[in-house]
């Protein structure tokens, strides 16, 4: 087992074809430990070079009414009033943390996602 740093596309690419073979070795084995190493190598590379951004609040909310079957008028007393429900669906009103704290509550979206910033269209 030669294990080294993940430096180049190269390497990321063999160290990929080298896990898909040893992924389902047995743990505490020389091939199971040795897959464990790799993949803390391939996601420390994939985090520094493939970073996943956070959703947009307002689409992330938008997906999750989709997931629940919920419409816009199902907004309505959760965040305020049919205008303000619009204004926030499409980005002319910022989330207030009221609105936050009840949207995490009923769409079960963390607040770490509701509180990033976006940005407002003029």
């Amino acid at each position: 087992m030669e294990i080294k740093p993940i430096k180049t596309e190269k390497d990321y690419d063999k160290a990929l074809e080298r896990l898909e073979l040893i992924f389902d070795a047995a743990p505490n084995s020389k091939e199971g430990d040795e897959a464990e190493i790799l993949s803390l190598l391939i996601d420390n590379y994939e985090n520094k070079y493939y970073p996943i951004e956070s959703p947009d609040p307002i689409e992330a909310i938008k997906i999750r009414m989709k997931e629940m079957n919920l419409k816009q008028k199902d907004l309505v007393g959760i965040i305020g009033g049919k205008s303000r429900v619009s204004e926030i669906l499409n980005k002319k009103k910022r989330l207030t943390v009221e609105m936050i704290r009840e949207l995490e509550r009923i769409l079960h979206i963390s607040a770490s996602v509701l509180v990033n910033n976006y940005k407002l269209v003029n």
